[in-house]
């Protein structure tokens, strides 16, 4: 029978590597060519990845949850016309190497990614003939690293499923082995460890990219109070009219209007050439923190955009990033982002630069608060602004310049929009 293996296909941006979700189908369903058969997780966002053959799914490769590198096999599709052929060969994958193949252990017996074959008289090997069971191919690469030996361990997970545990245990040594008999038990302060989250798909990248900006940009914060008061009443000017935009969107206005007149803060530094690049436009980023993780979804060509038109893009590109089905180009192709962590309650922060940029605005939350207006005390409705920069494309005159551009526009918005 011509069974058809469909591996996980390059997913652009870079990108070697995705987590499994979830399965769209199962062993025995039909399936049509472009059909979705798996949502995977890369680092950039969450898709749906389409069959490229047509038939029925004979074997699905891989666990939902697990990492799978690109290259590997996904899954395998039996032609429509061998109903029965693939009946006997989900069995026989059933039998031999189970519900996955990749590496991964299965409840009868060890993976093995070909049919068995009849086995000679004599001593049996291990695991029958087998492989060692192993979890994943991650910990095959541990194995690898620490030099430990899987045909030598015996393991700890169900059906003598080799874990990672039992991988880093055989590397540790006795003391190791002693201190997982004992539990998970954290090494410096002694206390026992509840749970382990994986480093891994979109929490592994945003790591990736803010210990880099930390480690490579000598970055510099300067931040501003503002009477947002004019703003708010222009906004409820707008809304008696029709449709008012947002008060993020009105900012980004502002925003973008001000990276126009400071271009040094749209701009990449390119170290290989030893040259700061001023880009020509800007794809302003948001900060959106999702169910994922911290994304930052880009508008593409937000220059050209007015209040309305930044308003209608912030809300489908964050509640693309919520839903997860931002793509991979919209969250990696800002120039220059505006984070409003205002909306998780706060008055400040110094963010961090979302690597390449050089440069990230942050706004806080909008509060009545007393301010001195002609020599009187009264309330107004105040926003601190924070602006954190990348000094080696700028210094603080035009850091200050920019922020304070932004801020005077906030205080005095009529008169900032007949000027753009």
């Amino acid at each position: 029978m011509s069974v058809q293996v469909f591996t996980l296909p390059d997913l652009g941006e870079g990108l070697t590597e995705a987590e499994l979700v979830r399965w769209l189908v199962k062993v025995g369903d039909p399936v049509a060519v472009d059909a979705p058969v798996a949502e995977v997780e890369t680092a950039k966002a969450a898709v749906e990845v389409p069959s490229p053959y047509a038939g029925v799914v004979a074997a699905l490769h891989g666990e939902e949850g697990a990492t799978l590198a690109v290259g590997e096999p996904l899954i395998s599709v039996a032609p429509n016309t061998d109903v029965g052929a693939t009946a006997s060969y989900v069995e026989e994958e059933r039998a031999g190497s189970g519900n996955v193949l990749i590496g991964y252990g299965t409840s009868d017996a060890a993976p093995s990614r070909r049919r068995r074959r009849p086995v000679k008289a004599g001593p049996s090997p291990r695991h029958d003939g087998d492989r060692p069971a192993v979890v994943s191919p991650i910990v095959r690469q541990l194995a690898r690293r620490t030099g430990v030996d899987l045909e030598a361990l015996t393991g700890s997970g169900p059906n003598g499923l080799i874990t990672r545990r039992d991988v880093e245990a055989a590397a540790g040594g006795p003391a190791a082995a002693e201190e997982q008999a004992a539990g998970d038990v954290d090494r410096r302060t002694g206390l026992p460890i509840r749970t382990r989250v994986p480093l891994k798909g979109l929490r592994k990248a945003v790591a990736e990219t803010l210990s880099r900006s930390r480690a490579e940009i000598p970055e510099a914060t300067t931040w501003v109070d503002v009477d947002a008061t004019a703003l708010l009443d222009l906004r409820a000017q707008l809304a008696e009219t029709g449709q008012a935009p947002g008060i993020l969107a009105m900012v980004a206005r502002f925003v973008i209007a001000g990276l126009t007149r400071f271009p040094e803060l749209n701009a990449r530094v390119d170290t290989e050439r030893g040259e700061i690049a001023h880009l020509d436009g800007v794809n302003l980023g948001l900060a959106a923190q999702t169910d994922r993780g911290l994304v930052v979804p880009a508008i593409t060509g937000a220059h050209r955009l007015g209040m309305r038109g930044l308003d209608a893009e912030i809300r489908r590109l964050t509640a693309a990033a919520r839903a997860g089905t931002a793509t991979a180009a919209e969250l990696s192709s800002s120039s220059f982002t505006l984070n409003n962590y205002g909306v998780l309650g706060v008055d400040g922060s110094a963010a961090i630069i979302n690597h390449p940029e050089v440069a990230i605005l942050g706004m806080g939350r909008i509060i009545p608060r007393p301010w001195v207006v002609g020599g009187e005390v009264v309330a107004r409705q105040i926003v601190q602004l924070s602006l954190v920069f990348d000094h080696r494309v700028c210094d603080g005159g035009t850091a200050g310049g920019f922020l304070r551009y932004v801020a005077d526009a906030i205080e005095s918005p009529t008169s900032a929009m007949a000027d753009l």
